[in-house]
């Protein structure tokens, strides 16, 4: 306990599963937490869970005025930033006959350019020696049918934390990337092709994987802290599976 007293964290897409895990572990362990989240209901029920460790800045990640507002909230106050948690995204399956141009153009606004802005947008308040995690999904790793737009975001994301690696190295910042496999979230149920097929598509996603379950939101959020603390000082540009073995098995 107490890995991060002292220290400001951002976590987007903080308000449910994995996003809200970490946003709950970081405050747990002393850190003064920032999350965003589209949905002022949903952000204030998250904020409320962290009692004086967090506060709720609401924005989506896609609109640079809203990331602009993120970090002047954060600056105002006299702060910079010790960890950034890329973590805002969606999850929307679509077969490649039905693609249309608006399923395309959401998942590349919030899961590419959101991950990007959230980025670039941090780097003059992000502290040399920061650490930057970002969530991509085992789906960046194989071709899951169905939901290739979803998938090829992933990857994308799994790209930039190879890269983001390599142009931060000089002021000490480490990028490192969390892959998911089926976790017990609300995103999760997206994928599935119907919502009256959600339960069945969950209990399938969980019993495909070598562990035989579903993953919960709290085994992704201490990967998350490990990769954001010094007990990974020595890691940068890499890819951690939380997935019960899915990809490796």
């Amino acid at each position: 306990m107490g890995r991060f007293t002292g220290k400001t964290v951002v976590v987007t897409g903080g308000t449910t599963g994995i996003g809200l895990a970490s946003a709950k572990a970081f405050a747990a362990e002393g850190a003064q937490v920032f999350v965003t989240g589209r949905r002022r209901a949903e952000l204030d029920a998250a904020v409320e869970q962290m009692g004086g460790q967090a506060t709720g800045v609401q924005g989506d990640v896609s609109k640079p005025d809203d990331v602009d507002h993120l970090y002047r909230t954060i600056a105002d106050r006299g702060l910079e930033i010790d960890v950034l948690f890329a973590n805002a995204g969606i999850a929307k399956s679509c077969p490649l006959e039905s693609l249309t141009v608006d399923h395309i153009d959401e998942m590349l606004a919030i899961n590419i350019r959101g991950t990007a802005l959230t980025v670039q947008k941090a780097l003059p308040l992000l502290k040399d020696g920061a650490a930057i995690v970002v969530t991509s999904s085992i789906n960046g790793s194989r071709g899951a049918v169905g939901s290739s737009v979803y998938n090829a975001t992933k990857a994308a994301v799994r790209s930039f934390g190879r890269t983001w690696a390599g142009e931060l190295v000089g002021r000490g910042i480490r990028v490192n990337t969390v892959s998911p496999g089926p976790i017990d979230t609300p995103g999760l149920a997206t994928l599935a092709p119907t919502p009256d097929l959600a339960a069945d598509f969950h209990k399938q996603r969980g019993q495909a994987v070598p562990m035989r379950r579903s993953g919960r939101p709290e085994e992704v959020a201490a990967v998350v802290l490990f990769l954001a603390s010094d007990e990974s000082s020595y890691m940068t540009g890499a890819e951690i599976f939380v997935d019960g073995g899915a990809i490796q098995i």
